[in-house]
């Protein structure tokens, strides 16, 4: 399979020298994304196009005309800085989240991310995580995988105010049990060999943790439903309203489907 790209790599890229830099070798196929995008190989047979391989001529400096590398001087007019990502979890770490017992999200995730069906962490009630850390989210069809989450969620919600609840939590054993799962799933896959953002290895200090449950999305909701349907199993769901009034038990919650995405 990485041969089948490499070849198609080559097909596109006229000069064998700059495909040979574009195509993929350390690292098994997929294990990275591959570059798929409309006319991104086709840029490198333009006349004013190069490429310069920044592992074997490492950048030394910015300079008043561009960048200085070992192998000399390029000049630039704009240096687009592209520093990579904090996948799956730096969008939530990036905001001071304090649970119970004034514990942070930051603090709780200190060695990775906890929590349970990527849904809720132990210790922070109500605070639901869409497209998170420990879900399918970048492993399957990203709109699917959000409209199943959120249709649970909402459903979830739905059963806490027809029962006169406040709060779910997510128990710490069922925490602990999820994250043994997806880990044991990632193992079976190359995933983990590799640094990538998939586990957390383009960020300096980030824990090296596989970041998403491998194990399909079909199988991740089956998951979730069970759960569901056990009465919200390995949450605690409570009314402790800490004298604010219930809401309507009543009350219905709408969903509505956005067209094209059924």
């Amino acid at each position: 399979m990485a041969e089948f790209v490499r070849s198609k790599i080559r097909s596109i890229v006229t000069d064998p020298a700059t495909a040979g830099l574009l195509s993929p070798r350390t690292f098994p196929f997929a294990t990275k994304r591959p570059c798929l995008g409309t006319g991104y190989y086709e840029t490198y047979n333009l006349p004013h196009v190069s490429l310069v391989d920044l592992r074997a001529t490492p950048i030394e400096r910015i300079t008043p005309r561009g960048i200085r590398t070992s192998d000399g001087e390029h000049d630039l007019d704009v240096i687009v800085l592209a520093t990579g990502f904090d996948a799956l979890t730096g969008s939530q770490l990036a905001v001071d989240i304090v649970g119970k017992g004034g514990v942070t999200l930051r603090e709780r995730w200190a060695e990775g991310p906890r929590n349970h069906l990527g849904l809720v962490s132990a210790g922070f009630p109500n605070l639901f995580t869409v497209l998170g850390p420990l879900s399918p989210s970048v492993l399957t069809n990203i709109t699917v995988s959000l409209e199943q989450q959120v249709e649970w969620i909402t459903d979830c919600i739905d059963h806490l105010l027809r029962n006169g609840l406040t709060e779910i939590d997510a128990t710490p054993s069922a925490e602990a049990d999820w994250g043994t799962r997806v880990a044991e799933i990632a193992a079976r896959t190359l995933y983990p060999a590799v640094d990538s953002w998939y586990t957390g290895a383009n960020v300096p200090g980030k824990p090296r943790v596989f970041l998403a449950y491998a194990g399909g999305l079909d199988r991740y909701r089956e998951e979730c439903d069970a759960a569901a349907r056990d009465g919200y199993a390995g949450f605690v769901l409570s009314s402790s309203t800490g004298g604010r009034s219930l809401p309507d038990p009543n009350r219905t919650l709408r969903r509505e489907r956005i067209p094209g995405c059924e």
